[in-house]
């Protein structure tokens, strides 16, 4: 079993930077894809930006250039670097993880970004 935690979402004017944090704990295997989704009040939730074991990366058109997601293997932990938000960035953020081993998906409780104008 895996956990996942996220951490720092919050209140942000347009224009401004956030960093979030997913710790994972529990049996994560090696082989996996870590990504970011968010869910907007009314909106179905949407792939933010997805990373490999390898590292290799994937974006949403709406986030390139402006987000960055990172993982640290040593530590369990996933990042997400937020720059140039806008008010259309404003939702809930999960995390999430895809053990290849196991088979098995995984999400966060979600943490709240709001971006206001």
């Amino acid at each position: 079993q895996v956990q996942l935690v996220e951490s720092g979402g919050g209140l942000v004017q347009t224009g401004g930077s956030l960093r979030l944090s997913c710790a994972a704990s529990g049996s994560v295997s090696r082989v996996n894809l870590v990504a970011w989704y968010r869910q907007a009040p009314g909106k179905q939730r949407e792939l933010v930006a997805s990373i490999g074991s390898g590292g290799n990366t994937m974006y949403a058109d709406s986030v390139k250039g402006r987000f960055s997601i990172s993982r640290d293997n040593a530590k369990n932990t996933l990042y997400l670097q937020m720059n140039s938000l806008k008010p259309e960035d404003t939702a809930v953020y999960f995390c999430n993880l895809n053990d290849y081993q196991s088979g098995r998906q995984y999400w966060g409780q979600g943490t709240q970004v709001t971006v206001s104008s």
